[in-house]
């Protein structure tokens, strides 16, 4: 509760000094992402190398499944998306942003301060003109859809000129059939013709909640046709070298059921007898050796 009061005081520092009304600073960011083992931006947000990012686009939210809630991160999944593009994986480095319904005597306030910085007029484009090669904007909007439209077709264009990734909105778009032809994985709750609206700006790079899942700032964003997976960035190599193992063992499991001579329960979840079990750890040993 300390902290959160320390971050909702931070108004004239960086984004740096977006002017909205909770944001990290560079020391309480590396407090709550401490166990972060890559690099950082500036801001101190984690930056979990590229490589990384790009072995991710391989992953299927089952196999993320196999390691989170064993590591106590059962809060991390969100489904029951409407997506643009749902064959392409969405893959990239979460940048948070948090809106709450408008209230004037807030509100006002945080959009003074953005002016007398000679920040933009519009809270959205402020954020989306933060973003960086590999960023994944993930909004909180409360699941608004009317007035609650993130981006039109050109700020789609803006976001995924500056990322090359996507966008993940608990609320809406608009101009969809103008961001259809973008090569650009988005989720969202529905769309609707209204501008935003309505709405402030509350918090920028901070933990925010999407559904049930909750959203730390340098997550990896991790997207499939099922839903989206945050994970933190500690436990993504683990979740990667689990996935190698279970690529083997579905890959040696179907080729012998394919073979039509076993009963399912001889070969899968694991295989009954001693030397079929002998073969297949034999296999997985030499595939783990040709990836390393």
């Amino acid at each position: 509760m300390k902290l959160l009061f320390c971050a909702l005081c931070f108004l004239s520092l960086a984004l740096p000094s977006r002017a909205q009304v909770f944001t990290f600073t560079r020391e309480q960011m590396i407090e709550y992402t401490a166990h972060n083992p890559y690099p950082r931006f500036e801001d101190g947000r984690p930056k979990v190398p590229d490589a990384l990012l790009e072995k991710c686009k391989d992953l299927s939210a089952e196999e993320v499944w196999a390691v989170l809630p064993g590591e106590k991160f059962r809060n991390q999944y969100e489904g029951n998306w409407m997506i643009v593009h749902p064959e392409r994986r969405l893959v990239g480095r979460a940048v948070t942003a948090q809106f709450m319904p408008y209230r004037p005597d807030v509100g006002d306030v945080s959009e003074a301060k953005a002016h007398a910085k000679g920040l933009g007029q519009n809270a959205n484009q402020r954020v989306i003109d933060t973003l960086q090669p590999g960023d994944v904007l993930v909004v909180d909007l409360f699941g608004k859809i009317e007035n609650g439209t993130m981006v039109g077709d050109n700020l789609a264009t803006a976001i995924y000129g500056a990322t090359r990734t996507g966008l993940v909105v608990d609320g809406a778009i608009r101009d969809l059939d103008g961001i259809h032809p973008i090569d650009m994985s988005v989720y969202i709750r529905g769309v609707h013709p209204t501008p935003i609206g309505n709405v402030m700006l509350t918090g920028f790079n901070v933990p925010i909640r999407i559904g049930n899942a909750t959203v730390v700032p340098g997550d990896v964003v991790f997207g499939d046709r099922e839903g989206i997976y945050f994970i933190p960035p500690n436990l993504v190599k683990k979740v990667l070298d689990k996935a190698d193992e279970t690529h083997i063992h579905d890959e040696w499991t179907k080729m012998k059921l394919q073979t039509g001579k076993y009963k399912s329960s001889e070969i899968y979840p694991s295989p009954s007898d001693p030397a079929l079990k002998k073969e297949y750890e034999d296999y997985l040993k030499k595939k783990l050796a040709e990836i390393k």
